[in-house]
C-alpha cells in the first residue's frame, strides 16, 4: 500500500512540473509576443483631455498619444498605425489616425511628434490627414480608441498618400504579418 502511494505522490509530482513548465513557457511567449503599448497608460487607460481635438468645444490640444511597439516579427519592412473609435458614429465607427510607409527601424511615435521621416499620412475622419483626437458628446459613455499596429511585408513607399482607415485595409490585406493593438479610453 505504501509503495502504491508513493507512485500516486510521484504522479502529481511529474503532473506539477508539467504544469509549471508549461505556465513558463506561456508567460515567455506573452514575453517574446509582437506588442503596443501608450508609455504610462495601461491598456484601457484613459487619455488625458491634451489628446482630445482642439476644435468645436472638444476642449484638448489635438496632441497624438505616444506609441511603442517591440518584438516586431522577422520579415518586417514596414509598419502601419491605426488610432479608430469602434463607439463613434453612433457606432459605425471613426478613424482618428492613419499614418503607414513607416520604416522597420521605427518602433516609438512620440506624443504630439511628428510624424517619422518617410512615412505616409492617410486620411482621418476629417477627410484631413494626422491624427484628429477624440472628441465624443458630453455624457456619452468614455469611448474605446483601438491604437493598432501592423508589422507589414510591403516596402515603406509601397502605398499611395491619404488612404483611409477601410483604403488601407484593403491594401494591406495579404500583407501583414501581425498586428498588435492596445485600448485608449477617453470620455467629457
Amino acid at each position: 500500500m505504501a509503495r502504491y502511494g508513493f507512485g500516486i505522490a510521484r504522479r502529481l509530482l511529474s503532473a506539477g512540473v508539467c504544469a509549471v513548465l508549461a505556465l513558463a513557457t506561456a508567460d515567455g511567449y506573452a514575453v517574446e509576443a509582437f506588442a503596443v503599448a501608450s508609455p504610462g497608460l495601461a491598456d484601457g487607460g484613459t487619455l488625458d483631455s491634451s489628446h482630445a481635438a482642439s476644435a468645436n468645444d472638444c476642449g484638448g490640444g489635438n496632441v497624438s498619444p505616444a506609441l511603442q511597439w517591440r518584438k516586431a516579427p522577422a520579415g518586417t519592412k514596414s509598419f502601419a498605425v491605426t488610432i479608430f473609435d469602434p463607439d463613434g458614429a453612433k457606432g459605425l465607427g471613426i478613424a482618428h489616425w492613419v499614418l503607414y510607409g513607416i520604416a522597420p527601424s521605427t518602433t516609438v511615435l512620440v506624443a504630439g511628434g511628428a510624424a517619422p521621416p518617410g512615412s505616409v499620412a492617410g486620411t482621418n475622419r476629417t477627410g484631413g490627414t494626422g491624427y484628429y483626437g477624440p472628441c465624443p458628446p458630453v455624457g456619452d459613455v468614455p469611448h474605446h480608441y483601438v491604437a493598432q499596429v501592423y508589422a507589414l511585408d510591403l516596402p515603406p513607399d509601397a502605398l499611395p498618400a491619404g488612404l483611409t482607415r477601410d483604403a488601407l485595409h484593403a491594401a494591406i490585406k495579404d500583407h501583414v504579418i501581425a498586428a498588435t493593438s492596445t485600448v485608449l479610453r477617453y470620455g467629457r
